[in-house]
């Protein structure tokens, strides 16, 4: 199989790399917005590509390049705050980076590739053999605040974006949907969506919570920081799931998933913030002090969120195995390490 990760250098194109290096004999190709990016790890046999998604004529000719037989396709701007302060950006980049996957997968089955059906390898044929399977990668967010009530938000659930993000990956779902069920005077695209739940771990930006608070952490343990551990509203409550474990559940549904079906990845289970902050707290070093900053007080509408994910499991066999307080010291050590090295730069006020 000749596999292509978009997004390949962000937090979970990583992860999902490593994933697929160890669990299968796929061949990875990964872009990248950059020609200058960071070259991939060493134990991660991943063929980088720089390409702009956002270009119509760059995408036909990376898929016409190398017939890639399944997408993961993750690329996005995925910072909430980030859409607020550019919601046309957010949108513009979400929405168009998809399309131009979606209609060159549409193209590459239409074009058999040179030399004969199956051109280098598979040739682009897919799983189903009709053309490259794509794993659109959406979210929760799409739900907006719906009902947590029995087993939790599945699959069911209305689309009700509350912010721009949001509402950009919402029209990406649907845009995923239409290529799976129809499109005017074109066959099918084989799509599967996922919806995957709020994740964490090792590697991840610290804009986003887990992250922002590991590395409060680790720079007062080093003396980099005299603290205090800065936080924001530690009441809102989301189901969280490690990286890893969602992951696995994007290889399972290339492999398993059924074509234009829409899997929910979460553990299943509500946690509020304030755990996160208390077991930094309690595996700290040195003793460290928690200050609430007003400047990191967003307004939340979204009072909790909790997966139902029996779709998944029943359907591909995937369910999270990776223990909440594991994923939250992988992630501290990842970001006592980052201190250690001088990879980062201290967290300023």
């Amino acid at each position: 199989m000749r596999v292509l990760i978009t997004g390949y250098g962000g937090f979970v194109g990583r992860h999902l790399a490593a994933e697929l290096a160890a669990m299968t004999p796929w061949r990875l190709w990964g872009t990248t917005w950059r020609a200058d990016a960071a070259p991939p790890p060493v134990d991660q046999p991943v063929e980088p590509v720089a390409v702009d998604l956002r270009d119509p004529a760059a995408v036909v000719e990376l898929f016409e390049a190398l017939r890639p037989d399944i997408v993961f396709h993750l690329a996005a701007q995925s910072f909430v705050p980030d859409s607020w302060r550019d919601p046309w950006g957010t949108f513009e980049t979400n929405v168009r980076m998809q399309l131009n996957v979606l209609q060159a997968a549409r193209e590459q089955r239409a074009r058999p590739a040179p030399g004969g059906p199956g051109g280098h390898g598979p040739g682009g044929l897919g799983p189903s053999g009709l053309g490259p399977r794509i794993v659109v990668a959406s979210t929760n967010e799409v739900y907006g605040a719906a009902s947590v009530a029995g087993a939790g938000t599945d699959e069911s659930a209305p689309l009700a974006p509350r912010n721009p993000y949001a509402t950009s990956k919402a029209a990406q779902d649907l845009m995923a949907g239409e290529f799976a069920a129809r499109w005017p005077d074109a066959g099918a695209v084989d799509v599967v969506r996922l919806r995957p739940f709020t994740h964490i771990g090792p590697g991840q930006d610290d804009r986003f919570v887990a992250a922002s608070f590991a590395h409060q952490v680790a720079e007062i343990e080093a003396g980099r920081s005299s603290g205090p551990l800065k936080v924001g509203d530690l009441s809102a409550r989301r189901d969280f799931s490690d990286v890893r474990d969602i992951v696995r559940g994007y290889r399972l549904a290339a492999e398993r998933g059924a074509a234009g079906v829409v899997y929910n990845l979460g553990a299943g289970r509500s946690r509020a913030v304030q755990e996160i902050v208390d077991h930094f707290v309690s595996r700290a070093r040195v003793p460290v002090k928690v200050e609430v900053d007003p400047a990191r007080l967003r307004p939340s509408d979204v009072p909790e969120t909790r997966c139902d994910a029996r779709r998944a499991h029943d359907e591909i066999g995937w369910a999270p195995s990776i223990p909440f307080e594991t994923t939250l010291d992988d992630i501290l050590a990842d970001w006592r390490l980052r201190v250690a090295t001088g990879a980062v730069q201290p967290t300023t006020a």
